[in-house]
């Protein structure tokens, strides 16, 4: 039976990704820095118990080799690292130790082992900064925040591998992805519930910081999907190419918060305060990505826009969704 490991499978992506992957009958092995990982995603989606969770750390060098060795997947997915933007301006070191040490621990285990299968490694469009036009492989990159700065380090790092080491090994760079299993550290989860929030409590005021800023944002469970076909790219061929994932549409937070509280028949600015201590220390103020390799490549695009993404959330209620815990994602 093909296997896939999964780091960082308790997370919204590794969720997701999990159950995509079960869907598929591949033997699923999650790994989860915690010996007591939280489940709640997997409860939510239907797949507690079916994916063969174990422990580890992913920048322990014998832990993941023995990981390795013992299950001998034919696709690994890198997703684990402390994945907030917002948190990372509170926690650079954890976040960089996180996002680096864990590439290059996983790369160089792979070396080591010989291993013949596939890496996939989660990247970012924070690595672009600021866009002034929609960004893909060749555009330049101006990492804003120590997130930023720690994932575009890692792109980095997995092509010397895949160029230098002839690794399998790719890196997907997602723009903003939502779905109900966000952290509530995310800003599109905090107005969403704050929203449904409002509608349930007319007294209640969501705070708010810098609603200028304008991002790429699509579906999660379809950003899964194009994982996937980045990772699986010309079998016969042997040829893996980094891509950039994204809808190609950019909307300011003010038109995200807008169109939630429309969704519920409410007027935002009769319910939200902006509070200027909430903007980060620096900040993109455009993002948006180009989807036309992606299309050209693997003939995929993104069926949900920023609006469908709204709708969407509005509609399954995300405050009926437990929130997740802020941490280094197990």
């Amino acid at each position: 039976m093909v296997k896939a490991l999964v780091f960082g499978c308790t997370g919204q992506d590794g969720s997701l990704l999990c159950r995509s992957l079960l869907r598929q009958g591949i033997d699923v092995i999650g790994v989860s820095r915690s010996s007591n990982p939280n489940l709640t995603i997997h409860q939510s989606l239907g797949i507690n118990g079916k994916v063969e969770i174990t422990t580890a750390d992913i920048c322990d060098f014998r832990e993941i080799l023995e990981i390795i060795t013992n299950h001998n997947p034919g696709e690994v997915y890198n997703l684990a690292a402390q994945s907030s933007v917002g948190l990372s301006f509170r926690q650079p070191v954890d976040t960089f130790k996180s996002i680096i040490n864990g590439t290059i621990n996983l790369l160089e285990v792979a070396r080591f082992a010989g291993f013949k299968g596939r890496l996939y490694f989660a990247g970012s469009s924070e690595i672009f900064g600021n866009t002034d036009r929609p960004a893909d492989l060749d555009s330049p990159r101006q990492p804003l925040s120590p997130y930023a700065i720690a994932k575009d380090a890692s792109f980095n790092t997995v092509q010397v591998y895949r160029q230098a080491y002839g690794l399998n090994c790719v890196t997907g760079i997602l723009f903003n992805h939502e779905s109900p299993y966000r952290s509530r550290t995310f800003v599109t989860r905090k107005i969403v519930d704050g929203a449904l929030r409002c509608l349930r409590e007319p007294g209640y005021r969501l705070k708010l910081g810098d609603l200028s800023v304008a991002r790429d944002w699509g579906w999660a469970e379809e950003y899964i999907e194009a994982m996937q076909l980045v990772l699986r790219a010309d079998l016969l061929e042997n040829e893996l190419e980094d891509q950039v994932i994204c809808t190609g549409r950019s909307e300011t937070l003010e038109y995200f918060v807008e169109r939630v509280f429309a969704e519920l028949n409410l007027h935002w600015q009769d319910h939200v305060d902006l509070v200027a201590s909430l903007r980060r220390p620096s900040e993109i103020l455009r993002s948006v990505g180009n989807p036309e390799p992606m299309w050209r490549k693997h003939q995929w695009r993104a069926q949900k826009d920023v609006d469908g993404v709204i709708q969407t959330l509005v509609a399954l209620g995300c405050s009926g969704v437990p929130a997740q815990p802020d941490p280094l994602t197990a």
